[in-house]
Formats: structure tokens, C-alpha cells, sequence
């Protein structure tokens, strides 16, 4: 036989992964977000809000591009402390005015007040420009360069900026420079020069400027620290990249306003952290530079937190980069739970390293975890640091995550929660809460109502940080790219990571459940309260998976119950805010999987007569076509194409219960046509499988990839394995005396026999064109040895049924051509 001829024997197994992967619901549950890709519990803000832009994500280049401090407001501050004015009304005038009050400024020469808005009119500052000719001076020939330095690129127009222009106003500003003998104005001419010569990118004048006019002036004004940066980049673009490097980390330390910028522009130099130490006149700037060295590396990185520490042990870069440090090892060394997959483990898999492997991976990212708790002990010993407690905290949750819980527990004990500042408040309750799960961890009986006070205060600050639902707003609506959700991680990581799996330890599925809704409810009310729309794909993916007419029936229990005050009724609580017909849909659907019809109805009749039923769509068709209908009544002899219904004659679950029971009531009213009932039963469960047009009946999803994977939840039976059918195909064919009907019988039997095969098989293990591949081999020996497909062929080969499926079915062609 050509190998040609042996691919199509298993021509219907891989068939879908290539030309019909249609109705695809892959398990993605949206992009991976920048700020939440692994399990968390230690905030990034712990130490405080000063550096939280340089927190660790190795998603991102920066985890926030804002700066601690607003550039507007310190100019608009300096502005109203020389002129003793309004700082509100310097702010109006110089950034919140629209375009056309902007270019009526430009020309305001203090006489003009009159033509412009009414707003403007007792604006304190420019009253007092009105009095102070040189201060306006400076600021219509300030307006006069905004157009020049916030020219914008345009991919599209790309038109370059206007470097003659820019060059006439730079020499204009630095003859200003040199007649003005106010401090505050003079510095602020030299910056204008210092940017028009840098923007026109004559760097050699710009240096000349910063050098000669602004280094030399005693002033705290942050303009200085502006204009060193335009400085810095002068020197960069003059040759001298480590020295750049130096000047920018000095603006990092100098002006917050312009943190983020001096970091990019540190790392935009590519000098290694010894070029810019080369020219550090003290310990506070070699911290400086070790700090943003250490802001830079995603990977474990002790030693720039040693340098800080030891240049300057006061500084709070040294609390920075110990909770970067712990965020690594959270994303090292806490595994994301199977129910509740957040990592990026869940879209790129790492199976391919061999457990060897991964143990010496764990045993160093271990000793790092040592390393950097013993840096805690001694920072929280020596009590140099402003906040000693941080690095007590530190080595109890690194003692939790080592699953050292007494050890965890005794070094809290040591803290005063009295005395803790907000930040380091939260935290403590946040470890406190995790030492006290420790039995739940472990999945082993414990008093969940002791977890109660701490999971009250979460959802305080969880709804905290949600506003009210908005209309049409589901889980993922404005979720990627939220850096201040830290409280709503923590909350949804402790329910779908400690508790549900915990819950589905001690085998109690229903209270799993609610906890996994009860992670994602993080809003105080809602708008829309569908169920699955206000939850994560993980919590709908365990909801529709895993989920039992047993723990159904438990939770409707808990649904209809009043919450008492304690764990149970936390959750319910959080069940109760939901509605009821996509709860009643799922309930009726397990009934569909558990072949309880007449249960399967009454939860169906309990659904809103309007409610739309899952149906999914051909990615590859015209929008017309795309829609697919269920029609698990038809007799098909291949699998592919699948025949689908129409909409004039459409099956929902509803329909398939009603008509399923009927069926099933007639194998024991009607004995006499008992194996045509059978037989048409057999055939609508085998449709509702994997292969079939009716899978979305008992599937929520429908992936290439299912038919390569194992059988892992209940339903699997029938949806990958068709072991109802084939039960039923069985029970059939023996209450039947017609010879074709037998056969059609038997070679549905041969097609369920067929998709056990391939479950036996990791059919992407191995090459499919490579005869030579053992495993390829041993799965073609199986399908041969179809026990079904032999006994069609001894025993039913003078049928018709047989003569129209060797001429339509590849797969059966082939057996029988094999000698």
C-alpha cells in the first residue's frame, strides 16, 4: 500500500486541523496582559508609590510610562511662587486653554486682555505679565518656540522639522540669555536655547549652553534639570555614550517629572552600568546608577540591590528593587493552578523540558529566594532603611512561598500592624491571609469562617478600585493595560488559586465553583448580570467543563438559599447577583451529557423562551453562511465535510432533550422498532461528539486540537471517545434481524472504535510521512485492526449499506484493499 493510501485511513483524524478548523475556541481568553500573566500576591507598591513606573513585567519595557510627579504643575508652581500668583491660574493659561486662546497668547502684549475669553479676564497670572514686561517678554517668546519643539512625526507626511527656523530662535534666546539679569528668566532663555539648538541638532551649541549658562547658575528650579537632559543627549550624540549615561541618571535623581524619560534615554546610551560609574563623584550617584542598572534586567539580578543598598542603605530604590526582586520569583516559582491558567505557560507550553530540567530551574530560582530573604533579614536588622518592616514582610512571604509556613508566621509575629504604614498594612494582612491557608494549600479540612474578616476587607478595596459596571461592559472590558488593579489581582489569584482548588481537593466541585465567580466579581453592582459575561474565561471554561448535574443541583441549593454570614455565604452571595437562564442552561446541559433527558427539559423549560442558545460560526464563510445549526438526527458515512442543519429547521438543546426523551421513551413502549430507536439515539450523540455537525450541543468549544488530546472531563466519553454511541450502535444491531441494518450498525461501530484509537495515540507526537515512525506505525496496526471493520467485511459484504460505504468511505476502501 503507497503511503498515500495509509494517510487516508486516518484522513478523518487530522483532517480538521488543517482545512476545517471552524467554530474554533481556542483556550486564550484574550492577549496576554502586561500586568497580569502570572500569580501575584505581593504588591509592587509595597515599598511606595516613587518608583512603581520601574516595576517588574517582562511584558513591557516599563511597567508605567507616568511619572511620580507632573511637569505642568511644578512649572505652573515655580511660575506662581515668582510672580506670587494663583498656581491654578498658571496652569490654565500656559497648558489648558484651547488652540485658538493659544495662538491669542502668542501675541498678548498685556494691552489685549479684553480680546480674550471672559475666563481669562482676572486671571491672576496674567495680571501680574501685565505688570512684569520682562516675565511677558519671556513668555510670548516662549509660545513662539511651542510650535518648534512640539512639532509632531507623521509616518504618513513625514515632514522634517524646521532646524532653520530653529536655529534663528535658539541664538535669538541665548542674546536674551545674556541681556537678562533675573535669575528665574535667565535660566529659562538658556533653555529655550539649549532646546532650539538641540532640536535643530546643532548638539555642539547645545552643550555650549547647558555648560556655559545653566550649569553655573545656583537654582533649584527644575528647568535646570530639563535642560541637563538636553545636555545629556548632546553629549550622547557628540560620541561620548558612558558619560551620557552618567548625566541621564542624574537627571533620573534630580527631577521625577522626567524619570521615565532619563531611564529610556539612559538605556537608548547601550553603555554597560561600568561606563557611567567611571564618572559617579559619590555613593548617592553610583546608587543611582546601580538602581537603574537593576530597573533594566528582567532577570535575577542580587547584585544591583546589593550596590544600592550598600551606596546608599536609606534610600527607597533599595525597597524598589527588593519587591522587583520578589516579583520575579513569584513568576518563577508560583505555578498557576490547572482550573485557573493565568501564566503564559497557558498560550506556550513547556512540556518539552524533562523534569531534570525543571528541577535544577526551581533549585536556582530557590537559592535566589534564599539570597534575597537573608538581603531582607539584614535590611529589616540594620534598620538603615526608612521602613525596616518591608524586609520582615519580605522574608515572611518568601518563607510562605517556600512552604515554610510556621517559619512564615513567626516572623510576622514580629510586626506590629498597629504601627505599619497603609501600604505595608495591606501587605501584612495579605501574607497573614495566605499563613492562615496553609491547610487549605495543601487541600487538607479547614475553618474557612476564619478567613472571613480579611476576605471582607478584599472586596472593600477590590470594589475600590472598580467604578460601577457600565452598560454592555463583559470581564475583559478595559482589563489589559490596568496597572492599579493590584487588590482585584490579589483577590481573584486567593479564590481561583488557593480556595477552588482546595475546594476541589476535598471533592466538593460546587463550593470550587462559586469561589471561581466569586474571584471575578469585581464589581459592587452590576449593570449586566449574565452569568458567564461577568466572568474570566478560566472561570467559564471550569463552569462548562467541569461541572456535574450533582454539583448543579448543590449549587441551585446555594443560589436559592439565604447567605448566612460567613464563607459559604460570601459566595453565595456573589452567585445571587447573577441571573438565572445561562445558570439554567449550563444545569440543563449536563443533563444533556449525563443522558438525562427528562431532567435535561425541565432545567431547558426554566430558560427564558428568548434566550439564544450557543451557535457557532465558520470563520472561513461569508457572513451569511457562516452561522452553523445543529441537525444530530442525520445519517452521515463520513465524517468530513460535517453536514449541518438549517435555520429553518433548527435544534437547539431544548429540542435535542425533548426529542431525545421521546426517543428513549419509545425503546420501551415500542419494543417492536426498539433498534431503529436505538440506532437513531446512537447517531444523534455520536453528532454531538468531536467529529460531528451537533458537538456545540454537550460542548461549549470546539478545537483542532481536541482529537490530540486525552479525555480529561466527564462528557469526554461521549465527545471524544463515543462511548455512549457506540453502547447504543451495540444494543441496536442486537435487536435487529435485518442484515443491512446490522451493517450500517457495525460500521458506525467501526467509526466509535476508530476515535478510541485516536485517543490512545498522541497523534502529534509523530511524523505523519515518516513509514519508518514507530509510533506511526503502531497507530496504522490498530486501525487495521478494527475489530469492527472486519467483521463488516466476514459478514456484511453481499449488503447495499456496504457497497455505498466502500465507495464513499476512503478509510473502509482501503481496508479492503489491504492484503
Amino acid at each position: 500500500m503507497t503511503t498515500f493510501k495509509k494517510l487516508s485511513i486516518i484522513f478523518s483524524a487530522f483532517v480538521f486541523a488543517y482545512f476545517a478548523e471552524i467554530a474554533v475556541n481556542l483556550a486564550c481568553g484574550g492577549e496576554v496582559d502586561p500586568y497580569d500573566y502570572y500569580v501575584s500576591y505581593f504588591h509592587n507598591n509595597t515599598q511606595g508609590d516613587e518608583y512603581t513606573s520601574f516595576a517588574f513585567t517582562e511584558m513591557a519595557y516599563l511597567y508605567s510610562e507616568d511619572n511620580v510627579a507632573n511637569e505642568a504643575e511644578i512649572n505652573s508652581r515655580e511660575w506662581a511662587k515668582y510672580l506670587d500668583v494663583n498656581e491654578k491660574d498658571v496652569y490654565k493659561v500656559m497648558y489648558h486653554v484651547d488652540s485658538a486662546t493659544s495662538v491669542k497668547l502668542a501675541s498678548y502684549n498685556g494691552k489685549s486682555i479684553n480680546e480674550l475669553p471672559d475666563s481669562l479676564h482676572n486671571n491672576s497670572y496674567l495680571l501680574a505679565l501685565t505688570k512684569n514686561k520682562d516675565a511677558l517678554n519671556y513668555y510670548t517668546f516662549a509660545k513662539s518656540c511651542e510650535p518648534l519643539a512640539n512639532a509632531s512625526w507623521n509616518d504618513w507626511n513625514p515632514e522634517p522639522r524646521d532646524s532653520t527656523t530653529m536655529e534663528t530662535k535658539a541664538k535669538e534666546a541665548l542674546k536674551l540669555t545674556l541681556a537678562e539679569d533675573d535669575d528665574f528668566l535667565k535660566l529659562r532663555y538658556a533653555y529655550q536655547s539649549a532646546r532650539m539648538f538641540h532640536y535643530s541638532g546643532n548638539y555642539k551649541d547645545c552643550k555650549m549652553v547647558y555648560e556655559k549658562y545653566v550649569k553655573p547658575l545656583k537654582s533649584n528650579s527644575a528647568v535646570k534639570g530639563w535642560a541637563e537632559a538636553l545636555y545629556a543627549g548632546s553629549v550622547r550624540k557628540l560620541g561620548n555614550a558612558e558619560e551620557s549615561a552618567y548625566i541621564f541618571t542624574k537627571v533620573f535623581a534630580s527631577n521625577p517629572e522626567r524619570r521615565t524619560q532619563a531611564y529610556k534615554n539612559y538605556y537608548y546610551t547601550s553603555s554597560p552600568v561600568s561606563g557611567p560609574l567611571k564618572y559617579a563623584k559619590n555613593n548617592n550617584e553610583k546608587a543611582n546608577i546601580w538602581a537603574i542598572n537593576g530597573f533594566g534586567n528582567s532577570e535575577a539580578d542580587l547584585e544591583s540591590l546589593q550596590k544600592v543598598y550598600q551606596y546608599n542603605p536609606k534610600s527607597l530604590l533599595n525597597g524598589a528593587l527588593l519587591v522587583r526582586e520578589i516579583n520575579k520569583l513569584e513568576q518563577d516559582l508560583i505555578k498557576d493552578n490547572d482550573i485557573a491558567k493565568i501564566g503564559y505557560n497557558y498560550y506556550f507550553s513547556d512540556s518539552g523540558n524533562g523534569k531534570k530540567y525543571e528541577d535544577s530551574v526551581r533549585n536556582l530560582n530557590l537559592k535566589h529566594l534564599n539570597q534575597i530573604k537573608d538581603f531582607a533579614i539584614k535590611l529589616a536588622a540594620e534598620k538603615k532603611y526608612p521602613q525596616p518592616e518591608l524586609g520582615t514582610l519580605t522574608a515572611s512571604y518568601l518563607s510562605w512561598m517556600e512552604n515554610k509556613d510556621l517559619l512564615a508566621s513567626n516572623y510576622l509575629k514580629t510586626l506590629n500592624p498597629d504601627r505599619l504604614p497603609e501600604k505595608l498594612l495591606n501587605q501584612y494582612r495579605i501574607v497573614d491571609l495566605l499563613i492562615k491557608s496553609k491547610n487549605i494549600k495543601k487541600g487538607n479540612p479547614f475553618n474557612e469562617n476564619e478567613l472571613l474578616p480579611t476576605l471582607k476587607w478584599l472586596d472593600v478595596k477590590r470594589f475600590d478600585e472598580n467604578e460601577e459596571q457600565l452598560k454592555n461592559q463583559n470581564y475583559y472590558y478595559n482589563r489589559t493595560g490596568n496597572a492599579n488593579s493590584r487588590f482585584t489581582t490579589t483577590t481573584r489569584n486567593f479564590y481561583q488559586q488557593i480556595l477552588a482548588p482546595a475546594y476541589m481537593k476535598m471533592g466538593d466541585t460546587a463550593k470550587a465553583a462559586l469561589a471561581m465567580v466569586k474571584g471575578d466579581l469585581k464589581y459592587k453592582t452590576l449593570y449586566e448580570n449574565s452569568l458567564f459575561k461577568n466572568m474570566s474565561y478560566q472561570t467559564t471554561t471550569f463552569w462548562q467543563k467541569y461541572l456535574s448535574p450533582k454539583s448543579m443541583q448543590k449549587l441551585a441549593v446555594f443560589k436559592n438559599a439565604k447567605p448566612e454570614n460567613d464563607v459559604s455565604g460570601l459566595l453565595t452571595k456573589a452567585l445571587n447577583l447573577l441571573k438565572d437562564d445561562d445558570f439554567y442552561e449550563l444545569y440543563g446541559t449536563t443533563y444533556l451529557r449525563t443522558h438525562q433527558y427528562d431532567k435535561a427539559v425541565q432545567m431547558f423549560n426554566k430558560v427564558s423562551a428568548n434566550y439564544k442558545y450557543f451557535s457557532p460560526e465558520n470563520w472561513y464563510a461569508n457572513e451569511e453562511e457562516s452561522k452553523l445549526y445543529a441537525n444530530p438526527f442525520i445519517e452521515t458515512i463520513n465524517d468530513f465535510p460535517k453536514k449541518y442543519g438549517s435555520a429553518k429547521k433548527l435544534i437547539n438543546k431544548k429540542g435535542f432533550a425533548t426529542e431525545m426523551l421521546r426517543l428513549q421513551k419509545l425503546t420501551l413502549t415500542d419494543k417492536k422498532n426498539a433498534a431503529l430507536y436505538f440506532y437513531k439515539m446512537a447517531n444523534a450523540v455520536y453528532q454531538t461528539g468531536y467529529y460531528g455537525n451537533s458537538w456545540f450541543l454537550i460542548s461549549y468549544d470546539w478545537s483542532s486540537y481536541d482529537n490530540s488530546s486525552a479525555a480529561k472531563f466527564s462528557y469526554d466519553v461521549d465527545y471524544k471517545k463515543a462511548q455512549t454511541a457506540k453502547t447504543w450502535y451495540l444494543k441496536a444491531r442486537a435487536l435487529s434481524t435485518n442484515a443491512d441494518f446490522k451493517a450500517k450498525c457495525t460500521f458506525m461501530l467501526a467509526k466509535c472504535a476508530q476515535k478510541q484509537i485516536i485517543m490512545n495515540y498522541t497523534m502529534v507526537s509523530f511524523s505523519y510521512y515518516d513509514v519508518k515512525d514507530v509510533k506511526y506505525q503502531n497507530f496504522l496496526t490498530a486501525n487495521y485492526q478494527n475489530p469492527y471493520f472486519k467483521e463488516l467485511k466476514l459478514k456484511y459484504a453481499k449488503t447495499p449499506f456496504y457497497a455505498t460505504a466502500a465507495g464513499e468511505c476512503s478509510y473502509m476502501k482501503d481496508f479492503i484493499a489491504r492484503k
